[in-house]
């Protein structure tokens, strides 16, 4: 009995959305509206397979993130210097090395 009042339903709702169909295929305009979302389909399947391909690097970016955060809670006297640190070294060697040299008499 479930079973056919299932189906009679179904049945329902198929001849429902076979004539609201209809009726919006007759509708003044709806050939344009057709048109529009006819055409928007190839960009809309491109962006859907871009935003695809945003969730892999973003899985990749959180495993990356952790990497990160897990190395940088080691231990701080293994870490190495970062390169802000290492370029105003670098610029006062170079100054300083400039005036360290012998004089000819």
């Amino acid at each position: 009995m479930a079973g056919t009042r299932r189906n009679d339903l179904l049945g329902r709702l198929a001849d429902l959305s076979e004539e609201t169909i209809q009726r919006l295929s007759d509708a003044p305009g709806a050939d344009r509206v057709l048109g529009a979302l006819n055409s928007m389909r190839d960009p809309v399947d491109e962006l859907q397979r871009r935003v695809r391909g945003l969730e892999d690097l973003e899985k990749r970016l959180a495993a990356l993130e952790r990497k990160v955060d897990k190395l940088s809670k080691g231990s701080p006297a293994t870490a190495s210097p970062s390169p802000s640190t290492s370029r105003a070294s670098k610029t006062t060697d170079t100054k300083s090395s400039g005036g360290t040299r012998a004089k000819k008499s």
